[in-house]
Parts: structure tokens; sequence; C-alpha cells
């Protein structure tokens, strides 16, 4: 009898997607995925925006500095030119790829590739990331992951972002960004407005 972890058996190409806010385990579970998939002896390859260096140029980190060798890509389109012969496909921060990954993880998926997409569902303001809300539409299979709420501990919402930028995309950590559930983010909106009409004054 054949042993096989159980869900790493090749089956039919699908994509899953895990996504939350900042310091939820989106890449921790993007991780342990792939990791799976290894030991399960399928050829795997992670890939991930080039604009991340964050923690390494080339390396999936996570915020626990858990770590997995990857592929820095500019374009999505990148991707379907390395992922002949692999089975298992990651994908890290793809919200910050461009619109074209959403198509890209379909035909991947189409030709039998299981494809692990993680990323930010939301940006700083609240609003949908990039293709993550597509990436969810076409999935098999969505995993919403939370950080907890620094200033309450419930179930975080929204990474709110602490530095004044309007960019849509500014990479950061701690320093940059806390996680916050629906409650306080308002909260914080409505202080932040406040703060803003008093210094008009």
């Amino acid at each position: 009898m054949k042993f096989q972890i159980e869900g790493e058996s090749h089956r039919s190409g699908r994509i899953e997607v895990v996504c939350g806010s900042m310091f939820s385990g989106k890449t921790e579970e993007l991780i342990r995925r792939m990791k799976r998939a290894k030991f399960a002896k399928q050829k795997v390859e992670i890939f991930k925006p080039a604009i991340d260096t964050r923690y390494s140029d080339n390396d999936v980190v996570s915020h626990d500095q858990n770590a997995i060798p990857s592929t820095p890509v500019e374009t999505s389109s990148s991707i379907l030119l390395l992922t002949s012969d692999i089975d298992v496909v990651g994908i890290d921060e793809a919200q910050f790829l461009d619109m074209g990954l959403i198509e890209v993880c379909n035909e991947l998926a189409n030709r039998g590739v299981r494809v692990i997409v993680a990323g930010l569902d939301m940006d700083f303001r609240g609003v949908p990331f990039g293709p993550m809300p597509g990436l969810c539409a076409i999935a098999d299979d969505v995993t919403k992951v939370h950080a907890i709420c620094v200033r309450c501990g419930n179930l975080a919402y929204v990474s709110h972002r602490l530095v004044h930028n309007d960019k849509q995309v500014l990479l950061g950590e701690k320093m940059e960004y806390e996680p916050l559930c629906r409650d306080c983010y308002q909260k914080c909106l409505e202080q932040e407005s406040q703060e803003a009409e008093s210094q008009k004054e």
C-alpha cells in the first residue's frame, strides 16, 4: 500500500487562496503547505513580487522568520514561463502583482497545477487590494486568517497604517502598520479625521 500524506496526493489542478490582514500568518500558512508538498515528493516552485525585499531579496520569509527559497518576478506572466513540469506553485504577497495574475492562476490550475496564493485582501484603507478579490472569486478554496487587534484583542479586520503616506503600496512592518478590528479601526479613522480638522483651524 502506497503511503500518501492526506491532501497532498496529486489531484486535478486547483487554486487555494490564503488571505487576511498583516501579521495574520498568511505567509506562514503558505510556507507550511509548500513544505508539505515537498515532503510528499512533489515538484514545487514559489514566487514573490520582486519589489518585496523586506526580509530577503530571494527567500519568502514570514514575520516569524520561517523561510523558503523563492523566485522574485516583476510580472505575473513570468510565472507561466517558469513553471513547466511543476506540481505545486506558491505565490506570496500576490496583492503586489498585476491583474494578469488571475488568468495566470486559472491557466496553471487548468493545466493540473495546484496553485497556492497568499496575500492581503485589503489595503490600509480597507479597499480590496489588486488581484486578490478576483483570485478569491475563482479559487477552489479560500482561507481567511486573522491577526489579533493590538488595541482590544479581538480578531483583526484590517492593516491600519501608522505613518502618513497615501500610496497604496508601502512596504512596512510593525513600525508602519498595526492590525485592528473593525471597531477599533473606525475609532482610529474618526480620531485621525478630528486631528486633521483641528490642524486646519
